[in-house]
């Protein structure tokens, strides 16, 4: 017997998936902030002369880079509360892991980029009497900027799908409620091919977005 396909069903109760897509940009651009900012703190010591600051810090990244996320974010939320004392929301928990893991592999993007400037651009810099922080900051970081955009681009790509892990800690993002509203219609096939064209629009839209970027910073070199 043939299935009977019924999206209008669905789209009855389209406010729950979209209060879930709300939950999902939030959760994604919260996590994406953390991941820009440490992981410029992270690349930062990373690259500094000092042993003790420099080993740790590889260590974490690579501790973070190999493990997994679900494993993670198992442990922030239901052994990380133990450990401190304090309840963690669904939301908090998976804005800090995936902002954290995320956080190493910018910090590789980072680092990646900035080595990448010629050794000459530091020494010109120090021979002006800069700083290191005006130095990476006025004349490192702008060139590098342009060379990290696809490695950062590809990694935005990851933390948004990643965002779904949060639906095991019962945080209503867009596949959260897609498994409630699928529990409630028994109609699973029409609404998980909705969340599947949702995140092929969504991330190509934002692949075209960030590659207009792209293509406009690398014509301002010349």
């Amino acid at each position: 017997m043939a299935y009977e396909w019924n999206f209008g069903l669905v789209f009855k109760y389209s406010d729950v998936l979209v209060v879930g897509f709300i939950n999902t940009l939030r959760l994604g651009f919260s996590a994406l902030a953390i991941a820009i900012v440490l992981g410029l703190v992270l690349v930062i010591l990373r690259l500094s002369r000092f042993w003790f600051l420099r080993y740790p810090v590889i260590a974490l990244v690579e501790f973070l880079r190999a493990s997994p996320a679900m494993v993670l974010l198992f442990w922030v939320y239901f052994a990380l509360p133990i450990v401190i004392g304090v309840t963690l929301t669904p939301f908090t928990a998976a804005c800090l892991t995936l902002g954290v893991q995320a956080s190493a592999f910018f910090s590789e993007a980072y680092r990646a980029g900035i080595v990448s400037i010629d050794k000459s651009q530091w020494e010109g810099g120090r021979a002006l009497g800069m700083s290191s922080a005006k130095l990476l900051q006025r004349i490192i970081l702008p060139q590098a900027f342009r060379r990290m955009i696809p490695p950062l681009m590809e990694r935005t790509f990851e933390l948004t799908k990643a965002t779904t892990q949060a639906s095991v800690i019962t945080y209503g993002e867009l596949l959260y409620n897609s498994l409630v509203l699928s529990a409630q219609l028994f109609r699973p096939i029409e609404i998980f091919s909705l969340l599947a064209a949702f995140f092929f629009v969504f991330l190509t839209t934002l692949s075209m977005i960030m590659r207009r970027i792209e293509a406009k910073l690398h014509l301002s070199r010349f």
